[in-house]
């Protein structure tokens, strides 16, 4: 009985987790609205300052095992396009300047 009990506490506790994690990827997706609006400028461009770079690249490659690689790209980009996308991977749609500058292969140049 006491493990039945022990098992569906724990069953709790990842639901609560799950639905907790559903709520901040909610938040984040008003945060992906908010800066698609601010990003699509005639040039593709957002609306980051370029002293708002270092922090913004720090957030988004907190989460790689490439930290310096992506943080030097990452500055770079957002030194040209002024913007730097929502979440840690992804969403570089929000962003068309990042989004699209690719390298001489074609493939993505900013992380």
């Amino acid at each position: 009985m006491a493990r039945l009990l022990t098992l569906l506490l724990f069953v709790l506790f990842l639901l609560a987790l799950l639905i907790s994690g559903e709520i901040v990827a909610g938040h984040n997706g008003v945060e992906e609205e908010l800066s698609e609006d601010a990003s699509n400028s005639k040039d593709g461009k957002g609306n980051l300052k370029p002293s708002q770079c270092a922090g913004e690249c720090e957030r988004r490659c907190s989460r790689t095992h490439h930290k310096k690689p992506c943080l030097f790209f990452c500055n770079k980009c957002c030194a040209k396009c002024l913007c730097v996308p929502p979440g840690y991977y992804g969403n570089k749609e929000t962003c068309p300047c990042y989004n699209n500058w690719k390298t001489k292969k074609g493939g993505p140049k900013c992380p």
